[in-house]
Formats: C-alpha cells, sequence, structure tokens
C-alpha cells in the first residue's frame, strides 16, 4: 500500500516500484482486509506546528475530572467536554470564547491530552522506548515503529510519557486497505477465520469466501469459559491452573490482550517458581526460538496478542526453529567456555567471542549430527505430550472478536493432534465493562458467589458472544463508513494519479501547456469583461493587473478609445502575446541550455513537467487535508435533516472541480512567471530594457475576489512589480491604457510626444486630460 502511495509521488517513472495490479493472493486475508482495514494507510511529512502546546495540554488535562468537567465513550474511545469542563478550559487558557474562530483548536489538544490520560495505556496501546512511542499492533502484539496516531494524538501521547514531542504530520498520500486491494483485477486469500466476517467479505471486496474441510479430524476440547468477579482473582485462578497443568508435563500457551498483563501474570509465575518465556512487544526478538519450544513438555508460555502471529507450534518442540540456541548451549558446556569468568562487561565480551568461535570452527558433519539428535529427542517428546493431551492454551480476556479468539484457540489441535482451551474471564475485563459486565454481575448476585469462585453457565457464554458480536457489528459500521467516505476520494486520487502518470509518461507536455495557457487567458478575459465591449474603465484595469503578472502588455497593443475595444479581439491579442512570449523565452532557454551542456540547466520541456508534478502534489495535499477537515464537521448537517454522506459527496465534487481549475491556473502562473521574472536571474542574463511597469489604481483583495484568485497572485507580489518598486515607479497608478499617473512630470517621462485620455493635462491643473485640453 505505501509502495503504491509513493510510486505516486515520485518525480521520474525510474523511481516506481510496483507492476501493474493485475492479482493478489493474502495471506491471514481476515487480519489484513478486515482488522487492520480499520485504519487508513497515511504518507505524512512533518508540519510546522509547535508543540508547546502539547506539553502545556498534558500539564492541565489531570486538572479536569472525570464525569464532571468530561465524559468518555469507550465503545467509540472518544471524549466530550461538559460545560463545567469548557468553563475550565477557557480559564485555563485564559480566553473568554472557547469557540471563537482563534480557538478553536484548544478543544482538540484538550481531548487528545486526556484520551492520551485515560483511554490510551502504556504497555498496551504503545511502549516507551529509547525515548520514543512506539505503537503496539491490537491483533499480533507486535511493535509498528514508524507508524503514528494522527490529528495530534499521538503528540499528546509523546507530551503525557515525557519523551520529545515530535511536530504533528502533515497528510502527503492517503488510501484504505479497501480501496486498496480494490484496485487489482483479481483478489484471493486464505484464512482459517473467515466465515464469521462472510457479509462483510462480500460486501465490501465482493468475495465469496469458501471452506475447506480439514485433513485430520479437529479433537481439540474447548472447555467453557470460567468469569470471576475481579481481575485479581481470574490471575490467581489462571496461576493455580497454570501449576497444576505444568506438574504434569502439559505444554501451555497463555494469550494476554497486553504486555502489561503479560508481565503482570510473569511475575506471579516467577513468585510460584514456574519457568516461562514471556513473547511480547518488549520481548519480540527471540520470537522464533519461543514459539519452537512452545510445544516442548513442560514449557510454559506466555504471549501478548498470539492469535495474529500465524505461526505454527509443533508439540514436541521443532529443533530447525531453535537451532541456534541448542549451538550456543552446546559451546557454552565446552571445559576452557564454561570455565571463563563473565563479571566485567569486557569478560562477557571476551566469553561471547570466544562462544561464536566455537560454534563457527564447528564442522558442518557436527553440526548435522546435533541437529539429528535433537530431532529424536523433539520425536520422543511429541509422543510424550500427545499422550498427555496436546498443548493446553489459556485465554485471560475475551477479544472484542469472536474470529481471534478462534485464533488463540487455534494454536491448539492442529494437523489431528489433541489439545484444550479454556479463557478466564472477569467482570473489569474491557469487554465485560463495556458491554456485559451488568447483567452478568447479576446472574453472580442471584447465586450468592464469592470473589474468587468461578461461574461456569451457557447463559453468561451467551452474554459474552452477544457482546462480541454488538462489537463486530460496530467495527464493521466504522469500516463500512471509512469505505463510503473514501470511495468518494478514490475516484478522485484515481483521476489525480492517472494524470499524473500520464505526466511522468507522456514524452511532450508542451502542446498541453499551451492550450492550458489560452484556456486562462480566456477565463480572465471572460471574468473581467462579461460583455462584449468595455464598459467600464475598471475592467481593464483588471485584466491587465492580471496579465502584467505573467507577460508585459506593451502600451501600442491597445487603442487610444478604449470603448472600441471588443471582448474577442483582446482576447485573440492577448492569447497571441502569451504564447509568443512563453515560445520567444523557452526558445531562448533551451538554446543557452545547448549551448552550456556541462553546467545542466533544464530545457523548457523539463521545467515544463517538473512545475506541472510540483504543483499537482501540492494542490493535491491541500485538498485532502481540506476533505479531512469537511469531513470532520460534516455529520452536523443531520441536523438540518440532510444526508451527511450525500452532503460529502456533493460538497467533495465542488472542491474537485476547483481543484482542477486550481492546478490549470497554478501551472500555467508558475511557467509565465518564471519565463517573465525568474528566467532572467536563473540563467544569468540581463533583463531586458523596458519603460518601467505600471502599477494599477485597484484594491488588490477585491481584484481578488473578481478574479477568483489569492491576493498573492495579484501584481504586488508579481515580478513586475518587485522591479516597478526598484524602479522607483511605485508611486504611480496605472490608467486604463497603462500609463503612469503619478503627476504632471512621471507622465511626460513615460509617455513623450503622447498623452492618454487618464493622464493629468500637461497644463497643470491637476485634472485628467480628457476632462481639460483633451474634452
Amino acid at each position: 500500500g505505501f509502495d503504491y502511495l509513493r510510486d505516486n509521488m515520485v518525480a521520474s517513472l525510474d523511481q516506481t516500484v510496483m507492476r501493474e495490479l493485475n492479482y493478489a493472493i493474502v495471506d491471514e486475508v481476515d487480519n489484513i482486509l478486515i482488522d487492520e482495514a480499520r485504519t487508513p494507510l497515511i504518507i505524512s511529512g512533518q508540519g510546522q506546528e509547535s508543540t508547546d502546546m502539547y506539553v502545556q495540554f498534558a500539564r492541565w488535562a489531570p486538572r479536569l475530572k472525570h464525569e464532571v468537567d468530561y465524559t468518555v465513550e469507550e465503545k467509540t474511545r472518544t471524549v466530550i467536554l461538559t460545560e463545567a469542563g469548557i468553563d475550565k478550559l477557557e480559564q485555563l487558557a485564559g480566553v473568554k470564547n472557547i469557540y471563537d474562530e482563534n480557538n478553536l483548536d484548544l478543544t482538540r489538544y484538550m481531548e487528545n491530552a486526556i484520551k492520551a490520560q485515560i483511554i490510551f495505556k502504556r504497555d498496551k496501546d504503545y511502549i516507551v522506548k529509547d525515548g520514543e512511542v512506539i505503537i503496539v499492533d491490537e491483533f499480533t502484539g507486535r511493535q509498528m515503529p514508524g507508524r503514528r496516531y494522527s490529528e495530534g494524538l499521538h503528540q499528546a501521547i509523546e507530551a503525557k510519557e515525557g519523551v520529545k514531542v515530535q511536530r504533528e504530520n502533515h497528510t502527503l498520500a492517503t488510501i484504505t486497505y479497501q480501496n486498496f486491494f480494490r484496485l487489482y483485477k483479481k483478489l484471493a486469500g486464505m484464512t482459517g477465520t473467515a466465515l464469521t466476517e462472510a457479509e462483510e467479505m462480500h460486501k465490501i471486496y465482493k468475495l465469496d469466501v469458501m471452506v475447506i474441510p480439514t485433513h485430520k479430524p479437529m479433537i481439540r476440547q474447548d472447555l467453557p469459559d470460567l468469569i470471576y468477579r475481579t481481575t485479581e482473582a481470574k490471575f490467581n485462578a489462571v496461576v493455580e491452573e497454570i501449576k497444576t497443568l505444568h506438574e504434569t508435563g502439559v505444554p501451555i500457551l497463555v494469550g494476554t490482550t497486553s504486555v502489561e498483563n503479560s508481565e503482570y501474570l510473569s511475575e506471579k509465575l516467577d513468585r510460584q517458581g514456574v519457568d516461562h518465556h514471556v513473547l511480547n512487544a518488549k520481548h519480540h526478538a527471540r520470537e522464533a526460538q519461543v514459539v519452537a519450544q512452545a510445544g516442548r513438555s513442560r514449557a510454559v508460555t506466555i504471549a501478548t496478542n498470539m492469535a495474529g502471529r500465524g505461526t505454527d507450534i509443533l508439540l514436541g518442540g521443532n529443533p530447525e526453529g531453535y537451532f541456534d540456541s541448542i549451538l550456543r548451549k552446546e559451546a557454552e558446556q565446552v571445559s576452557y567456555i564454561r570455565e571463563m569468568p563473565a563479571h566485567t562487561e569486557d569478560e562477557q565480551a571476551d566469553k561471547e567471542e570466544a562462544i561464536q568461535q566455537y560454534i563457527e570452527n564447528m564442522t558442518d558433519k557436527e553440526k548435522d549430527d546435533l541437529l539429528q539428535q535433537k530431532v529424536r529427542e523433539c520425536e520422543e517428546d511429541h509422543k510424550r505430550v500427545v499422550a498427555l493431551g496436546g498443548l493446553h492454551i489459556i485465554g485471560t480476556e475475551r477479544h472484542e472478536s469472536r474470529r481471534i479468539d478462534k485464533q488463540l484457540r487455534g494454536r491448539a489441535g492442529r494437523q489431528g493432534d489433541p489439545g484444550q482451551s479454556r479463557f478466564f474471564l472477569a467482570l473489569d475485563d474491557e469487554l465485560m465493562r463495556r458491554f456485559a459486565a451488568d447483567r452478568v454481575a447479576k446472574v453472580m448476585e442471584m447465586v450468592g458467589m464469592e470473589e474468587d469462585m468461578p461461574l461456569e453457565s451457557s447463559m453468561v457464554s451467551r452474554f459474552i458472544e452477544q457482546a462480541q458480536t454488538k462489537v463486530e457489528g460496530y467495527n464493521f459500521d466504522i469500516r463500512k463508513n471509512v469505505v463510503d467516505y473514501d470511495d468518494v476520494i478514490a475516484k478522485q486520487r484515481q483521476v489525480i494519479y492517472a494524470d499524473r502518470r500520464a505526466v511522468l509518461e507522456r514524452a511532450d507536455m508542451h502542446e498541453r501547456v499551451l492550450g492550458m495557457m489560452r484556456a486562462e487567458v480566456n477565463k480572465l478575459v471572460d471574468a473581467c469583461i462579461p460583455g462584449t465591449v468595455i464598459t467600464e474603465e475598471e475592467q481593464l484595469e483588471k485584466l491587465l493587473t492580471m496579465m502584467e503578472a505573467w507577460v508585459h502588455v506593451p502600451e501600442d497593443v491597445l487603442p487610444e478609445n478604449i470603448h472600441a475595444i471588443r471582448r474577442e479581439d483582446l482576447r485573440s491579442k492577448l492569447v497571441e502575446l502569451t504564447i509568443e512570449h512563453y515560445e520567444e523565452s523557452g526558445a531562448k532557454l533551451d538554446e543557452l541550455a545547448e549551448q552550456n551542456p556541462g553546467i545542466g540547466i533544464p530545457t523548457i520541456r523539463d521545467f515544463e513537467r517538473s512545475i506541472t508534478l510540483q504543483v499537482v502534489d501540492r494542490l493535491w495535499m491541500d485538498h485532502i487535508d481540506a476533505l479531512d477537515v469537511m469531513r470532520a464537521s460534516i455529520h452536523f448537517r443531520s441536523i438540518g435533516q440532510r444526508d451527511p454522506l450525500v452532503e460529502f459527496k456533493n460538497e467533495a465534487f465542488r472542491m474537485f472541480d476547483e481543484l482542477k481549475a486550481a492546478i490549470q491556473y497554478h501551472i500555467v502562473s508558475e511557467l509565465l512567471k518564471l519565463m517573465r521574472g525568474e528566467f532572467s536571474i536563473r540563467v544569468q542574463q540581463p533583463a531586458p530594457q523596458r519603460k518601467a511597469p505600471r502599477k494599477l489604481r485597484t484594491n488588490a483583495d477585491d481584484l481578488a475576489r473578481a478574479i477568483g484568485q489569492a491576493k498573492s497572485d495579484t501584481v504586488e507580489d508579481s515580478p513586475a512589480a518587485k522591479s516597478s518598486r526598484r524602479n522607483g515607479a511605485s508611486s504611480g497608478q496605472r490608467g486604463q491604457n497603462g500609463r503612469t499617473s503619478g503627476g504632471t512630470q512621471a507622465a511626460r517621462a513615460s509617455t513623450p510626444g503622447r498623452i492618454g485620455r487618464n493622464d493629468p493635462c500637461p497644463c497643470g491643473s491637476g485634472k485628467k486630460y480628457k476632462k481639460c485640453h483633451g474634452a
């Protein structure tokens, strides 16, 4: 997915890495297309916003009280400030109105700070490593370095943990998993737990789910859940269960939902003297070795979100999976290595070097003989484990998806092997607390159960399944909502990316650029002169202002009597003038590049391609941000009995039309400004001698609104305007025919032998020529 986005950000076809998206076969397809699909893929760049506010709000957040100043919706993981909370925030920030236009970001800062304090937990949702907050994948338990929460949440967590707060990122490109995989012409996948998601697979991906029977009968025993009143009672029962099974020699795999819980259970087992291995985001480096030994007799393995790891645990162990560990142990038993001291760091380094040297000196035959010996030991151990009933799975908490629970159970009973599984639950588990705790607690009170007495009931199991069904439905709604809105953006993305690809593949952009220039000049003429002839002087002033930013308009282009100018005639002259100027400047640049091959001067064709790509990328990024802002608030339109999705589609369509128009305008504007103003500096040629450009008598803001462009696009910021100020003509004002009107002497100096109708009269009366001697 990220490769696809990067390929549509490159400046050359040589930098692309992906082939055409013909077909894809996805392993663990439900994990990718469903679990991961709640979060879109985003490539971002660092923004310019200061990070001080995140630190400040991290200090303020603990001052607000839960249920008094804010409420927390655990199902949606959102925070809502109450009226009291808004008042307190206004006092802390020293503002009168939090909803004032300049203060709108303050609520976002505070809500993120509260989320970081209350909702997002260390060692569950993320870990802190080497001064950096690293997200932990909720499905696999693995670290996800380089991934960051969006919309300022990651910065709020960094401020909470006291590590360096990095600047908020600016979205460069984004796509959802759903729309990325739907780009493939053919899509298929494999998994063992997709049947419960068959409806979603069909609705979103048009994929049918087919069940393939197991090669050997599944003989694993899935025992009923045990429910306790408190987490402490639950973990005490888990430890007792592990001790009992461990004494019999049964291999045990314990599944936890967070790093915190896995380490808590590990401490309890240490106090009971039970040897075990821990596999979580903090100890992921030894994953292969831990999993390879998890099926050996008397092995106890605690794994965080083992369900998503997609690994086979072989009963009796897998010697090939931990052969490096076997070689190391063999080396450590050698007498001279065993007797080496290892008290200081230098001594430990020397001993490690000796171990590695011994392993390197072993012959292939010695290694093979050792491996075969371990294979025989594992085969014997396999028989013992099978006789004991196989791998025993203990789940310490139900996941919000039934699929994930089935995946955890599925670690045992593979390939016809025996096995057992059981879940130990508590009323204050996250899933129970959010959806089923009240009903289960009533059942426990009815039967008068003690804290450490488990409840085993089919009715309670139904409550839990109903809770999981609710969460699955809610998560499906989230993913469906993401798809519905991203489908709108996806169509626009395909248009932009296809257009961008065409630019990369096109050998010559010149004719297309000339067509854009003709279209933009026509737009300017139509915007400034709505009728067939010029009726007001301001119409011509506005038009010449805009044109002057692109190309110098000679005085002899226009007749003396402006009312004699027809719009179509003026249009033809300005188009011809623009194209002629651009072609001449481009020819000079190409000639200069040809004469100086060693300098690497770009040709006009190089500029056309690079500026087109830069403009498309820049405006597309701004467009993405604008759509995100609109999407965040579009739901308010439902108050007016309007469908937010329909409204979003309409607004996005309108904004996309504006985007396409803006892309064309900025490509033309930047190329013409380059050829007019910056070209002479870029190639170090003297600027052409011409009369001082004339500044217009017009309001820049009014003009920008009339033309539909930003204030920065007026002559005030054009190279011509800067040149005008350098040449000392900034005090003059341009009249209808482009003559300066800053005084009698200025008029005479700029137009010797010829007086314009709007110029001051040479007699010195101070009146315009047309109102005095020119009447």
